[in-house]
């Protein structure tokens, strides 16, 4: 451990030296903002128009440092969608910082432009596997119930598998859903969706922003295997009051933004509620009416900038479900999560961030019963914080290096009977772990045509008290193993340690300004994970931390992709493939249940896997039309001794071929329209074989092969059209958005259910929204949505 330390610390004083060299002349800063909002513009151009080869970019926070030429010269400052500024530097303007407000440009119709990035970015950045999501694009894509959602838009991305049919679950390059790292402000959600996973707990009027890793996961981020979904909250206008909002088919949302104290203070306060409960309430019939079902969040970020080198911030977002059923039964869940984050420009080469973190997730059942009735509830939480510094030596090299450290708290299960009821109480003992990471990465140009970025992370984690740690009489636990003995830790006494190093390195070549090679390894360790034998996500999925009995995952990826630009930018063209290798994967043993257990780990199974495939992207930037069209090739196997007689098996979400189509179009300043068509094979999934006869009844009987069917293809088109108000100048402005979710009522399967057989015949009652699946005896589907049409009213004041 000591020869690790030493080595990072050997790494950061190699870098820090190398930077020493770098020329030292005298440097212009300043910072680049929008006119009308007053908000910080990431990615602007800035450059003398003498020497524009040697330009800049601004950081996230809009701020930028270009050296100095012979003065005085015109510095320009340009972003895809703004009308160029143009200012002559010069010696009296060194010694302050100067800013820089650009105005939207008036396009023509010929003009739409997507502006979330440099049109070049794809080609020229070290990004690969990464997507940068713009809000805009996000509300433009047809939504079911309206009910615009982050999530579910980055389904359509090419290496993005959903769940199933309406859900806002992903996998992501053949890994599970608790593989992906979600976090707001840098605090992580555990559960990042409403109404059973239909609706994600983004409210897309606060954010600011989406970063989303697939590939190249820098070595700042962490701890999950297959992604990082980095959402940002917005932050306010300093300059005036504005608003926004919708009333929607299942909810309304609002949020509103402003100065706080001063132009140096701001505020931005978010809420969205369904109101499904008030129309059941409207119901004649006392079975419906009695119920409650609903969904809120709550959002705010309040923000400071304490001079011209330091902002301070503040976010929270809470966010709850309910489901009622006639006052006797209760199924709910939270979401809370905070942080504070100081930003901070040490000087005009380093800069400085250091985010705080708290995130709670609960969730809790009641069952009201005089014979069996129950109350059940559970707490889980992570707290954390992270430091990073920067430093830019020079125009081209970019060292980062810092640490995190993570405590995770799973409380223990609960569920208490309610008085008279047969039901015995379970209580489980509470798991903690102890997470620390330092990391240090740089990136530089190796020539005109090379770049290069290399990381180390170093993960350090210890399973900690208090708690108990089971004896058993196997090595491997099983249902059918004794406790031999049972052993007591006190509060943050060490039960187990595991620690790993986690390389990683890219590089881009550009064969030509528009066209570049890249190529990517990453490897990852996960220390805490999901036992579950449903592939959608449940609120009450059981997270187990490593321990004795449970070793953490690991991943190691190799990425390699060609992109090109055509047409001065306006079209894009990329090709990735990656191969990844996975071991100490865990899954449930056959009709194991993990969700009230102490003994969880006599129901897991642990083996290797691995996953590969090949994605491929036509994206149009500008003009009338803009989208995309992505195909996926993916392929993903499991190998766990125990499982599908020691055989390489598909987990339920393996599908081999992915299809989307992204179509926007502006007909004019007041109407537009959008089209997205999803095409996919059937998860995988295990049908019965036959069937046999127990007490003069026949079953359905089970292979030994897991997941060897499938589900029937799934594909989808869903259809929008936008009308807005005619703009005369006014503060409030209004659009209507009509929306169909399934155009063509495709009856897609959302479960299957394996009906008993009596007398050889199926025995089940055909309802609504249910059909016989032919091929196998026994087997009766269930679809969800077919012909779903939805009317949003959106406005902004």
């Amino acid at each position: 451990m000591c020869f690790l330390y030493r080595l990072v610390i050997v790494l950061g004083c190699f870098f820090l030296s190398f930077s020493s060299f770098a020329q030292q002349d005298n440097i212009l800063k300043g910072s680049v903002y929008e006119y009308e909002s007053d908000e910080a513009l990431p990615g602007a151009n800035v450059y003398w128009e003498s020497d524009p080869q040697k330009g800049v970019v601004t950081d996230i926070n809009g701020n930028f440092t270009i050296p100095i030429i012979e003065l005085p010269a015109k510095l320009i400052i340009s972003f895809i969608g703004f009308t160029e500024s143009v200012r002559l530097i010069q010696e009296k303007d060194i010694a302050k910082d100067v800013k820089f407000y650009l105005r939207p440009e008036e396009l023509s119709l010929e003009e739409i432009i997507i502006l979330e990035r440099r049109p070049d970015q794809n080609v020229k950045s070290l990004d690969m596997g990464k997507s940068v999501v713009p809000i805009q694009t996000i509300k433009n894509i047809p939504a079911l119930f309206g009910e615009v959602d982050l999530l579910r838009s980055l389904q359509l991305l090419p290496g993005v598998q959903t769940a199933g049919e309406g859900t806002t679950g992903l996998f992501v390059r053949g890994g599970s859903a608790d593989q992906n790292l979600v976090q707001i402000d840098g605090a992580p959600i555990y559960n990042p969706s409403h109404f059973f996973g239909f609706f994600s707990v983004f409210n897309p009027d606060a954010l600011e922003g989406v970063e989303f890793y697939k590939g190249n996961i820098p070595a700042n981020l962490g701890g999950r295997l297959s992604s990082v979904i980095d959402v940002s909250l917005k932050e306010g206008n300093y300059q005036k009051v504005r608003g926004e909002g919708g009333i929607g088919t299942i909810s309304s949302r609002l949020t509103v933004d402003g100065p706080l104290f001063s132009d140096k203070s701001s505020f931005v306060l978010s809420g969205r509620r369904t109101y499904a409960d008030v129309f059941l309430r409207l119901s004649p019939n006392e079975s419906i009416n009695n119920n409650s079902l609903y969904f809120y969040d709550l959002s705010g970020k309040f923000t400071f900038k304490l001079g011209d080198r330091d902002k301070l911030s503040f976010s929270s977002y809470y966010g709850s479900d309910f489901l009622g059923l006639s006052a006797q039964f209760g199924f709910g869940w939270d979401n809370w999560v905070s942080s504070a984050t100081w930003n901070r420009n040490i000087n005009e080469r380093t800069f400085f961030d250091l985010n705080t973190y708290h995130s709670r997730y609960k969730y809790m059942v009641n069952f009201v019963d005089d014979d069996n009735g129950f109350d059940w509830d559970n707490v889980l939480s992570e707290t954390g914080t992270r430091a990073e510094w920067t430093f830019l030596p020079n125009e081209s090299t970019q060292i980062n290096w810092g640490f995190h450290t993570q405590f995770y708290h799973f409380a223990p299960i609960n569920l208490e009977p309610a008085p008279g009821s047969a039901i015995e109480p379970i209580f489980t003992n509470q798991r903690n772990g102890w997470q620390n990471n330092v990391f240090i990465a740089g990136s530089t140009d190796i020539n005109a045509r090379m770049r290069i970025e290399a990381g180390l992370r170093w993960g350090i984690y210890h399973r900690v008290g208090r708690g108990v740690q089971y004896q058993y009489s196997d090595e491997q636990p099983s249902p059918e193993s004794a406790i031999l003995d049972t052993l007591q830790f006190s509060g943050l006494e060490n039960m187990k340690f595991y620690q790993g190093l986690e390389p990683r390195v890219s590089m881009r070549y550009l064969l030509q300004d528009n066209l570049s090679i890249k190529a990517a390894y990453n490897r990852t360790f996960q220390y805490i994970q999901v036992a579950t034998n449903n592939s959608a996500g449940l609120p009450l999925d059981r997270w187990v931390p490593a321990d004795a009995f449970v070793p953490p995952i690991r991943a190691d990826q190799i990425s390699i992709g060609l992109f090109k630009n055509l047409n001065q930018d306006r079209w894009e063209i990329s090709a990735e493939t990656y191969y990844k290798d996975f071991k100490n994967l865990v899954d449930l043993r056959q009709g194991a249940s993990v969700i009230l257990t102490d003994n969880v780990e006599t129901e897991l199974l642990t083996g290797n896997g691995y996953a590969y495939g090949a994605e491929f992207l036509l994206r149009k930037n500008s003009g009338k039309s803009t989208g995309w069209l992505s195909y996926t090739y993916s392929r993903t196997w499991r190998r766990i001794e125990g499982i599908s007689n020691d055989r390489w098996y598909n987990p339920r979400f393996d599908r081999p071929h992915d299809l989307t189509l992204v179509v926007n179009h502006e007909f004019n300043k007041r109407w537009s329209a959008g089209m997205t068509f999803i095409y996919t094979t059937g998860q995988a999934v295990t049908f019965p074989v036959g069937s046999y006869e127990v007490d003069n009844q026949r079953l359905p009987l089970y292979g030994s092969q897991r997941n060897a069917d499938r589900f029937p293809d799934y594909h989808r088109m869903d259809a929008s059209v936008t009308w807005k108000n005619e703009d005369k100048g006014r503060k409030w402005r209004g659009s209507w958005n009509f929306s169909i979710y399934n155009l063509y009522g495709r009856k897609n399967p959302f479960t299957y259910q394996f009906t008993d057989i009596v007398n050889g015949e199926i025995n089940f009652d055909v309802s609504s929204g249910q059909e016989i699946v032919s091929r196998r005896p026994g087997v009766v589907m269930t679809y969800l949505f077919t012909f779903l049409p939805a009317l949003t009213y959106n406005f902004q004041f």
